[in-house]
């Protein structure tokens, strides 16, 4: 793992970043999209977390503070670099960033039919909060 280098988004990489979701993250949002992405980054630069092999993207994490949660999204990695720490690793440094920003608490939207994230976020110490529900309102299309 000595290998892994773990570090901020650069404008230069969101296209990769992009590409990357479509094949190592589950699902599809709204906002995966080049404005999209632009944003996050512009407004909190260190959010979006990525994890390199050599020149290799192998995973990210969007880990978002707004100065009273914390939120993760995003959490993905490249399906032939799974069981290897890149997740670990990439949540490892979203909780520090957290911690470093005053966070208390961290949170992950998880889709309740990926079977193989909730055995991984278990294992990372985060579990369903079964009080809760997401409500949503799309605000564009």
């Amino acid at each position: 793992m000595t290998d892994l280098r773990i570090r901020p988004a650069a404008p230069e990489d969101l296209d990769t970043v992009l590409a990357f979701w479509k094949t190592a993250a589950e699902g599809t949002s709204i906002s995966d999209d080049r404005d999209g992405v632009e944003r996050l980054v512009a407004r909190d630069p260190e959010a979006l977390i990525l994890a390199h092999r050599g020149d290799e993207l192998v995973g990210t994490v969007i880990a978002g503070f707004d100065g009273w949660r914390c939120h993760l999204y995003r959490l993905a990695v490249r399906p032939d670099r799974r069981r290897q720490g890149v997740g670990s690793a990439l949540l490892a440094a979203a909780e520090e960033r957290f911690v470093r920003l005053g966070g208390r608490r961290g949170d992950a939207m998880v889709l309740q039919r990926n079977e193989t994230a909730h055995l991984a976020w278990r294992a990372a110490g985060y579990a369903p909060e079964e009080r809760w529900r997401r409500w949503v309102k799309r605000l564009a299309e």
